[in-house]
């Protein structure tokens, strides 16, 4: 499956962009889901004394899934496809590796 399928499988199961307050439910919603991996990833370090090898990976299949869904569907409100996303982030990211700017912070390095 490519990005551009996933996203219109995804939307079937969205509420209408038009709809108020979506966009805000879609990224608070993105929000929860990113939080709910970090928070199983707490419990880890928490309980497991940081042993990333018992991650539930099945369970986190699921909630990256989730936050797959947020992604494709506050892109659609933005009409941006999914592929297009993929794409961009990819690109950006060679750039940032052939200028050996890969480690640091900022948006535009």
């Amino acid at each position: 499956m490519n990005f551009n399928d996933y996203q219109q499988l995804a939307l079937r199961t969205a509420r209408s962009k038009n709809d108020k307050d979506e966009l805000l439910h879609l990224l608070l919603g993105l929000c929860g889901e990113a939080g709910e991996i970090a928070e199983k990833m707490k419990k880890i370090i928490r309980d497991k004394d940081s042993d990333f090898s018992q991650v539930d990976t099945e369970d986190l299949k699921k909630e990256l899934g989730d936050v797959l869904w947020h992604i494709a569907t506050i892109g659609n409100y933005f009409d941006i496809k999914m592929d297009d996303i993929a794409t961009y982030n990819i690109e950006k990211l060679a750039s940032r590796l052939e200028r050996g700017v890969i480690a640091g912070s900022g948006d535009n390095r």
